[in-house]
């Protein structure tokens, strides 16, 4: 026996998925668009002349022995952040990247996005960058929120990137279920 193929549930199921579809399109549109275009400079960062993120410089010695304390390099880009980029900057450290291979390493700060690039060996300032990659990245996973309002935590991050991915997720199931409903109807199933 051959049951019929219920078509008026099949297309109820079909509009419901078009509404949830269309509400979560309309809604989430402003979050879809910046995370697509701060994805997008994130992915040409390397190849935009700089702009976005800046040239590592090359120090003066690949050689770790021959570099100065990590404090004695720390002190100095404090010193010259204080009295040549601006004094009301935070000298509160995110990260020191180290680039053994390039010879410098790299003070990056966790206030603002000013990034320091100092010689290893010397503790020569080499490059003053604005870390324009780092804003875009704030910006694009939420936690600019997190920094500017909430004091560096990471609550609105969380929610932030758990709506995104929860939404794109369900934006691509009835994205599929609105292309694969219809030739279902049509096979009878």
């Amino acid at each position: 026996m051959n049951k019929k193929p219920d078509r008026t549930g099949q297309a109820k199921l079909l509009r419901t998925v078009r509404k949830i579809h269309r509400f979560l399109g309309a809604t989430l549109f402003l979050l879809f668009l910046v995370i697509a275009i701060t994805g997008l400079l994130l992915g040409w960062k390397k190849h935009s002349g700089g702009w976005i993120q800046a040239k590592t410089a090359t120090g003066s010695s690949k050689d770790l022995k021959k570099w100065l304390p990590m404090d004695s390099l720390y002190q100095r880009a404090v010193e010259y952040l204080k009295d040549s980029v601006d004094a009301s900057l935070s000298p509160a450290l995110e990260k020191i990247d180290i680039r053994a291979d390039k010879g410098i390493a790299k003070f990056i700060f966790s206030q603002h996005f000013t990034g320091l690039q100092l010689d290893g060996a010397t503790g020569e300032i080499l490059l003053v960058e604005e870390r324009r990659s780092d804003l875009i990245e704030k910006i694009h996973d939420g936690s600019i929120v997190d920094m500017k309002l909430l004091g560096n935590g990471a609550v609105f991050k969380l929610i932030f990137t758990s709506i995104a991915g929860l939404s794109l997720l369900l934006f691509t199931l009835t994205g599929f279920w609105l292309w694969y409903g219809p030739k279902r109807m049509k096979r009878g199933k």
